[in-house]
């Protein structure tokens, strides 16, 4: 039985929205709820009067009322959501328009800049009026290469208003891995900084921006952002033009918000495979909308009196939820850099400063804070924050212990999951709740979640793949070069007709607790990025010391470290310098998310019948787990190999 380490007041619960809300169910529908497992029953019963409910609730801004909720409902992919609606995201996130803080920038090592909803407003008037002027329209595609910083933020907004689609890439990816996500799409315009700044060093961003302009035809304009110099020089870069040159210079100026379809492509967002290049998954403006504010106001209680906090890049998803909480009116606090410069406990600082009520990391950056001795509580005066946040790889009990014992006593730790693909989450927060050590707190609302068995039946109390027996809104619309949508169901819908299956293992108990157990498929997930191995591979594939390889995921003190695996030529060694070739290639084709954590020589790469890589055989064998289909092998005896590797056992 898992420990219960925090259980709200009854007071919280009745002023949290999440009980406002079951009220408004209850007088609505005639219904009798009264806490939230009843809640989630009737949401997942009754989905399209619980999105109307919502609709109403978070006061989605439209010009034009939807004729139904749903269409389709009993089908996946396929179901279409709130037809005849119209209306326009960057509207709805900017709803506010008062003097109140928006955003604080807090760069590594520098001090905070702020913005107030009015100059953010008329920062995005003035971009969107520029991108209007180049005749960007409805889908045309618009990119960020940058940092965490207002301005990605603000490109993204104007981009948006005009019904342009929106991707971005953190600055750490090297040419390779941009060219493979923003190749695909084809943009007009890419945003970006000069550089970015971490661990008190300065990284230039514009030669592999040169890098990425050779091969990216499309691009109309660049605008470079002034970030670690004044003055960047520019004067290489083709079409390139700084961001003050770009922006309109006229303050004042209405914003003429693209009245669009509930389904317009807001978002492109990339997701990794064993395979092939990053799938774009294509996401809509309206569902993305009311899935981020189900999970901001009713399952993070995120009101306008709070400031948040989000460690993420612009790469990762987590940006984008954070990015709407603007739609709430809170402020947003947003941190570029190590989170560890120039001491361990910098963001606590941060946190202290900025007055933040909700903090958001990673289960591995509290992994890592556990392991640096320090214990915010002690240092740092934490009086506003009340909920923290955790995502990216399953948080251990310990983790969870050490928040109740050295963060803060009293709140609400919600440890979340879900993915890119639906930008969102499964399972995540409950104010109403408890917290129970090792637990994520509930299934989302509307969201119909199990464990399945591998007979492709619901089980409680036992682990068993992830999967969602429900359409939500926040479902990709289509993949980008996939007119037939065979990817987009090969990928969810293959297993489980009819049934999304996301890739994890999880157990979900008799109280609607979940405990996640990391990835059922080769995906890798360090530092609670996802990411493919497929990015790898063709990389290794271009070294001719190496003959073939493998990528797993090991599970390695509360997170994920990348191994890679390499068979090289007869009599050849894997020398240190060769480790060094390799590790460098990946960081400056890809990122430094896909270095692996050790590079290990094997005598043979075990393969299928039909000549595929069979990467979570190796897993399982590395974790002491048994190989259950052995007969489905060519050579399963090189198996044996992976038994037991000594360095697999150090750091």
């Amino acid at each position: 039985m898992a420990k219960m380490l925090w259980k709200p007041s009854e007071e919280s619960v009745r002023q949290s929205a999440m009980y406002r809300f079951m009220q408004l169910v209850n007088s609505r529908f005639n219904r009798r709820l009264t806490d939230y497992e009843s809640l989630h029953a009737w949401s997942v019963d009754h989905i399209p009067d619980f999105w109307a409910a919502l609709w109403e609730f978070v006061e989605v801004i439209h010009s034009k009322p939807y004729e139904a909720v749903v269409e389709g409902l009993d089908r996946m992919p396929g179901t279409r959501w709130f037809p005849g609606a119209r209306l326009n995201f960057a509207e709805n996130l900017l709803r506010y328009r008062d003097d109140r803080t928006a955003l604080v920038f807090k760069p590594e090592g520098r001090p905070a800049t702020r913005i107030s909803y009015a100059e953010l407003y008329d920062e995005v008037a003035r971009t969107a009026q520029s991108l209007r002027a180049l005749g960007i329209k409805p889908g045309d595609r618009v990119v960020g290469f940058l940092p965490n910083m207002p301005h990605a933020i603000i490109a993204m907004l104007a981009a948006a208003s005009l019904g342009a689609t929106w991707s971005s890439c953190s600055p750490d990816f090297g040419i390779k891995g941009v060219l493979d996500r923003f190749g695909q799409i084809q943009p007009r315009v890419i945003f970006c900084a000069d550089g970015y700044f971490f661990k008190g060093r300065r990284i230039d961003s514009l030669e592999r921006l040169a890098g990425i302009l050779k091969e990216l035809h499309s691009i109309e304009r660049v605008v470079v952002v002034p970030y670690t110099e004044a003055a960047p020089e520019i004067g290489k870069l083709p079409k390139a033009v700084l961001w003050e040159e770009f922006r309109a210079e006229a303050s004042g100026l209405p914003i003429r918000f693209e009245q669009l379809p509930f389904e317009h492509p807001l978002y492109i967002m990339y997701s990794s495979g064993t395979t092939g290049l990053p799938k774009c998954m294509v996401q809509s403006a309206g569902g993305i909308l009311v899935h981020h504010l189900k999970e901001l106001i009713l399952h993070t209680n995120l009101a306008r009196r709070d400031t948040i906090f989000y460690f993420t890049t612009c790469g990762w998803m987590m940006w984008n939820w954070l990015t709407s909480s603007l739609a709430v009116g809170a402020t947003l606090v947003l941190f570029d850099g190590n989170p560890f410069h120039p001491h361990p406990g910098a963001l606590w600082e941060m946190a202290q400063e900025e007055k933040i009520s909700v903090f958001g990391t990673s289960a591995g950056y509290i992994a890592a804070l556990m392991s640096s001795g320090v214990k915010p509580r002690e240092a740092y005066d934490l009086a506003a924050l009340r909920a923290l946040l955790s995502t990216g790889s399953p948080l251990p009990v310990e983790g969870f212990e050490f928040v109740y014992r050295d963060v803060k006593p009293d709140l609400q730790l919600a440890s979340i999951s879900g993915g890119t693909d639906l930008n969102g989450c499964f399972a995540l927060g409950n104010p109403m709740g408890p917290v129970y050590a090792g637990e994520l707190q509930c299934r989302g609302l509307a969201m119909d979640v199990h464990a399945f068995n591998p007979e492709g039946k619901p089980v409680i109390n036992q682990q068993g793949e992830l999967v969602c027996c429900k359409p939500f809104p926040s479902m990709p619309i289509y993949f980008w070069d996939d007119p037939e949508g065979k990817k987009y169901y090969g990928a969810y819908f293959g297993v489980y007709p009819n049934v999304w299956r996301h890739g994890d293992f999880i157990e979900v108990n008799e109280r609607g607790g979940v405990t996640i157990y990391g990835r059922s498929d080769a995906t890798l997930n360090p530092g609670g990025v996802r990411i493919g191995t497929a990015e790898i591979y063709s990389i290794v594939a271009l070294m001719p010391e190496i003959v073939d390889s493998v990528v797993i995921g090991q599970n390695w003190k509360n997170d994920v470290r990348v191994i890679l695996f390499v068979k090289l030529p007869e009599g050849e060694q894997l020398t240190e310098a060769l480790k060094k070739k390799i590790r460098d290639t990946i960081r400056s084709l890809a990122s430094p998310r896909h270095v692996p954590a050790k590079i290990i020589a094997v005598p043979g790469i075990p393969y299928t019948l039909n000549m595929k890589k069979v990467e979570m055989a190796i897993k399982k064998v590395i974790d002491g787990q048994p190989v259950l289909n052995k007969d489905a092998l060519g050579n399963p005896e090189v198996l044996d190999f992976y038994a037991d590797i000594k360095e697999l056992q150090e750091d």
